[in-house]
């Protein structure tokens, strides 16, 4: 008999424990940036991987390819990892992702020099990008629509909090002399990810996942019990397994291969290829927002502010505190303004304060009488700036890939969103020390620019996902303008023709796209000019 002890476990406390095992593999993930922020500043660190001596960094292009080697593993981990959870499930998934970030957090902690430490994160990167892939797919999988932003927020807390554990932990050894001082908060992150492993064997699959496996009877069961211990024949259920059993039937379509996925090859209507690249947009835009410099070097900002070694290290974990309190915020706005509208005021309020820091931090080193108070009032906009960012556009970013694949390829399609953080993790932290050093306070004025370059992005690109379910996201892509005005007019279209039924307008759209010869939906196919003739 298989080993299910979830039967017995009441439905709601069932669903709270999976969260919260979603959250525990998310503290890892925050922890791991946050980390790398004090680390980066340890004497003993410095002298160890050779970018500097006597605590003082010399190196900063080393400095930053240390760091940003970690976002290179991830790079591979992200696509092995999707495939992997859609071939073999999300438990095994996150299990062989534990096993790698477990090893490379060990690894680290026992360099003894920068060869060792690129190989320990590497390997550390490859087990967070199975970990990245899966995680935020199964939170969405398990979540209804009406509350799946809502529930991926409470989860996603989770990445601040280890974010603010590893400044708070460092800012504790700051006095520290010894090479305890960052070998041990290097150690400590295989915590979480030894927790994982000794409880990812007593927690249920993906029930969306199991339909697309075939596993039917296994997933409604599953289903009723994570919706309040439901009879199998609940009508609310019923309706949900309805719209699940419509991609049974297109499970194993050529189309999902990773090859087929990135150009758009044999996706017809369901444009893939377009989806690829939205899901890679999103978050390099959240990483040149500006956040890694918050958070991996926030140490260095503060500092260049004009405050002390020591007060730079307790404004930064003061700092991330914010972000936890922005993610909870999140909770109760995201279902109810939507993707784009929190997308909008989250890019526009980021430009808007990084700009006023960098302003503030300029007119700092033009009136030295004057520098504290106008540093003060820098890091004022850059708790304004964390705070916000956490409530729109991290949350966004991390849930809108999960939300825009069809059921049968969602880990796999959430990785290609993976892979643009780690793009944009890469890129950003391999260039910020460089920036910090040539621009200074400029630096903050040139991710400012970006979060202004994002709005039309969003505005013409970018549909609104809310209310939606996992499975009738398939409408929104159908048209063959990339622009939203003309998704938006075809699935309005198709779903009237439908009588409102979504399961009926999803069966109808999979059978028009297989009855053609599967060459539409390319990304080279999608004219633009294609918008301008529908209005």
């Amino acid at each position: 008999m298989a080993f299910k002890p979830w039967r017995h476990v009441p439905g709601k406390l069932l669903l709270w424990s999976l969260n919260l095992f979603s959250a525990v593999a998310l503290i890892f993930e925050g922890y791991n940036q946050g980390v790398m922020g004090f680390v980066n500043g340890s004497a003993g660190y410095i002298e160890t991987v050779g970018i500097g001596s006597n605590g003082v960094v010399t190196n900063t292009t080393k400095q930053g390819g240390l760091v940003a080697v970690y976002y290179f593993g991830a790079m591979f981990g992200c696509f092995f990892g999707g495939w992997f959870g859609d071939r073999y499930g999300r438990k095994k998934a996150v299990a062989f992702g534990s096993l790698f970030t477990l090893l490379g957090g060990a690894l680290q902690a026992g360099s003894t020099g920068s060869n060792m430490t690129i190989c320990a994160r590497v390997i550390c990167g490859i087990g967070i990008g199975f970990i990245n892939s899966i995680i935020p797919a199964w939170v969405s999988e398990l979540a209804q629509s009406h509350n799946r932003g809502s529930s991926f927020a409470l989860v996603f807390c989770a990445n601040y909090v280890g974010i603010v554990i590893a400044y708070w932990l460092g800012y504790g050894l700051r006095n520290n002399t010894t090479d305890f001082k960052w070998r041990f908060p290097l150690a400590f992150q295989t915590v979480p990810t030894i927790i994982l492993l000794l409880t990812v064997a007593f927690l249920p699959e993906s029930p969306r996942w199991l339909i697309a496996n075939g596993r039917r009877d296994e997933a409604v069961e599953i289903l009723a019990k994570i919706r309040g211990d439901l009879e199998p024949t609940d009508p609310v259920l019923a309706d949900e397994v309805s719209q699940l059993d419509v991609i049974v039937v297109n499970a194993k379509h050529a189309r999902y291969s990773l090859v087929n996925m990135s150009f758009g090859r044999h996706s017809g209507l369901l444009h893939l290829g377009r989806r690829v690249s939205l899901a890679i947009g999103i978050m390099m835009m959240m990483e040149w927002t500006g956040i890694l410099a918050i958070t991996v070097y926030a140490n260095i900002l503060f500092q260049q502010a004009g405050f002390s070694a020591e007060k730079a290290a307790w404004l930064s974990g003061l700092c991330n505190t914010f972000g936890i309190i922005g993610t909870a915020a999140s909770v109760f706005t995201i279902d109810r303004f939507g993707r784009r509208k929190s997308l909008y005021f989250g890019f526009f309020i980021q430009g808007a304060v990084l700009m006023l820091s960098g302003g503030l931090s300029r007119l700092g080193e033009e009136h030295p009488n004057h520098a504290g108070a106008y540093g003060a009032a820098a890091v004022a906009m850059v708790f304004v700036y964390t705070f916000f960012f956490a409530q729109t556009v991290l949350m966004i970013a991390f849930l809108y890939p999960t939300e825009i694949w069809p059921q049968e390829v969602r880990a796999r399609g959430n990785s290609y969103g993976v892979f643009g953080w780690a793009v944009g993790c890469g890129t950003t932290t391999l260039v910020i020390p460089s920036m910090f050093s040539a621009l200074g306070w400029k630096t903050l004025i040139v991710f400012g620019c970006f979060n202004f370059v994002s709005l039309p992005l969003v505005f013409f690109f970018f549909p609104e996902t809310l209310g939606r379910s996992l499975e009738e996201v398939n409408l929104i892509f159908a048209a063959q303008s990339p622009y939203v005005s003309a998704n938006e007019k075809e699935y309005s279209r198709r779903l009237a023709e439908a009588g409102g039924d979504v399961t009926v307008a999803e069966r109808r759209l999979l059978e028009e796209i297989d009855g053609r010869d599967g060459k539409h939906g390319s990304v080279f196919d999608e004219e633009i000019t294609t918008s301008f003739k529908e209005g």
